[in-house]
């Protein structure tokens, strides 16, 4: 493997269809694609400030590096990715990439990042404006994250979540195949539209949560002061610990909690409207 140390490299292309190259203490400076079409790649403690310095890449691993805001969309067109202890400051990254496992990564500006992937693992990963993260993203297996940013997980499949707290509205939103353990999701309008969405363990905030799902189910959960009006046209199956703020007209299937502040059944109840209520 080739080993560049401690240079600095900008413009268009610097080492493009690299393969087998070791870049340590590098700066990449303002230009374009400076790892496109690569393979065999390893960056350590090294200063990306250039758009796109990895796309269409096949196998590469970043130690120890930095993402400025001018290497937007830096990950696109890849497979092979494994990042460690990096902090990321620019936006819309990971785009269209398989196979990816980030850990002990920090990303302060995740506006439209891991946007139609799959295979994506996370360790100890922290996200914060992080609007529209994981649109169209499959397979993903999350454990100890922390997300600030809406709209998270929109027409997600597949997803495992463990020991997380979320901070996000229209979470979830016609998502498929989504289970959640130990952890906090708090934000308006949680996992509408959603299948095959299960919360085990959890902590449920925000207002008019879990609304026309189907085939929902809650498992030892809790929900906040704020999650009223519930359940509104879903079918579900949920265990609840402590109160229920308000349910509103679920479809099918039972709810069960040690206490519910207001049961709302209506005439826009829809068929077959035969959903057990029990505290």
């Amino acid at each position: 493997m080739k080993k560049i140390q401690n240079g600095y490299y900008d413009g268009e292309r610097p080492f493009y269809a690299c393969h087998g190259l070791r870049l340590e203490g590098v700066t990449i400076g303002p230009g374009e694609s400076a790892l496109k079409e690569g393979g065999d790649i390893e960056a350590v403690k090294c200063e990306f400030q250039g758009k796109y310095p990895f796309w269409e890449c096949q196998g590469f691993t970043v130690k120890e590096c930095v993402f400025r805001e001018g290497a937007r969309a830096a990950l696109w067109y890849s497979r092979g990715c494994r990042m460690y202890d990096t902090l990321v400051e620019a936006p819309k990254m990971f785009r269209r990439i398989s196979d990816v496992y980030l850990e002990n990564v920090k990303l302060p500006n995740a506006l439209e990042t891991f946007w139609d992937c799959s295979g994506v693992t996370l360790r100890n990963v922290e996200t914060s404006k992080a609007d529209y993260i994981f649109m169209h993203t499959s397979g993903i297996d999350i454990d100890h994250y922390r997300q600030q940013g809406n709209y998270s997980f929109q027409y997600a499949r597949d997803v495992v979540i463990r020991n997380s707290v979320l901070d996000t509205k229209d979470a979830f939103w016609e998502s498929e195949n989504v289970t959640v353990y130990d952890s906090e999701i708090r934000g308006e309008y949680l996992g509408w539209y959603a299948k095959n969405l299960r919360l085990v363990n959890c902590i449920i905030g925000g207002t008019q949560p879990l609304c026309y799902c189907e085939n929902l189910v809650l498992e030892n959960s809790r929900m906040e002061a704020d999650a009223d009006l519930a359940f509104e046209y879903s079918t579900v199956q949920a265990t609840v610990k402590g109160r229920i703020p308000s349910i509103k007209n679920p479809t099918s299937g039972y709810i069960k909690a040690d206490d519910i502040g207001e049961v709302i059944i209506d005439e826009n109840l829809k068929a077959p409207g035969n959903c057990e209520i029990q505290f």
